[in-house]
């Protein structure tokens, strides 16, 4: 694990990210975008990796969003890169292969839950807030969660939540369907373990196969996702987890998988 505002290290196959600048609530400077920018690079084509974990350091806030202390600073088109890199580097988190938890062990207010959602599960602290709260400081959502979080949870709610600013509380957000699960402090990161490792129990190739099946189906219509489930399904026939398991179960063993 290196020193640094993002901190990376893997357990096994479980690769941990976290957001450390507890002192500015883990918010994003441009420096640490960059960071976490080169760390998704890393995982991305890290084959070893069949899971990832996002949390942030300390115990109050998972991600406050954006820097606005060093927005303060910024002239128009610096700011532009700024909300330009954030949203790419969050597209980098969706697209990830491996499966992704955000454990959000405290706030999680603009970018910080835009990072959540970027993510395929959700889990929180009891009694801790979050929220798309960009319209009250004169600004919009602009790293995805005028998107996901409608895609989430629905038009109608999505509205209430980011044009009134609203804070809820991890409990609200369960009820609206955001969180995958609500825990408390020391259970949080047991938690998100626990849901990484039985993802990891099954065959890495058929869980990413899996997975894009989904995320681009569910853009598209029923046919064409259809056809995308088929092309998904066409790239695991020819892997050799694929027979292991046929094995395996002839066997009545558990199997192992490679990534193969």
């Amino acid at each position: 694990m290196s020193e640094s505002n993002i901190l990376y290290e893997k357990d096994g196959h479980l690769a941990i990210v976290t957001i450390n600048r507890p002192e500015s609530l883990n918010c994003f400077d441009y420096p640490t975008l960059k960071l976490l920018e080169e760390t998704l690079e890393e995982i991305q084509v890290d084959r070893e990796v069949r899971a990832v974990i996002f949390t942030g350091a300390g115990n109050k806030a998972f991600s406050a969003g954006a820097d606005l202390k060093e927005r303060r600073t910024l002239n128009e088109q610096q700011v532009r890169r700024n909300v330009r890199k954030i949203r790419e580097v969050f597209n980098k988190v969706e697209q990830l292969p491996q499966p992704t938890i955000a454990a959000m062990n405290g706030y999680a207010f603009g970018g910080g839950f835009e990072l959540a959602l970027a993510c395929d599960f959700r889990y929180a602290v009891s009694g801790t807030k979050m929220g798309l709260t960009e319209v009250s400081l004169a600004i919009i959502p602009g790293a995805g969660g005028t998107q996901r979080l409608t895609r989430l949870i629905g038009p109608s709610k999505a509205k209430e939540l980011i044009l009134t600013a609203r804070k809820i509380t991890s409990e609200e957000a369960y009820e609206y369907g955001i969180l995958n699960g609500v825990t408390e402090p020391e259970t949080l990161m047991d938690a998100c373990k626990k849901l990484a490792d039985e993802i990891m129990e099954n065959a890495p190739l058929a869980v990413i196969q899996a997975k894009y099946a989904i995320n681009y189906g569910s853009e598209v219509d029923m046919q064409t996702g259809l056809a995308i489930e088929s092309k998904a399904y066409e790239v695991i026939i020819p892997t050799k987890d694929r027979l292991e398991a046929l094995q395996a179960f002839a066997e009545k063993r558990k199997p192992n998988y490679k990534g193969e």
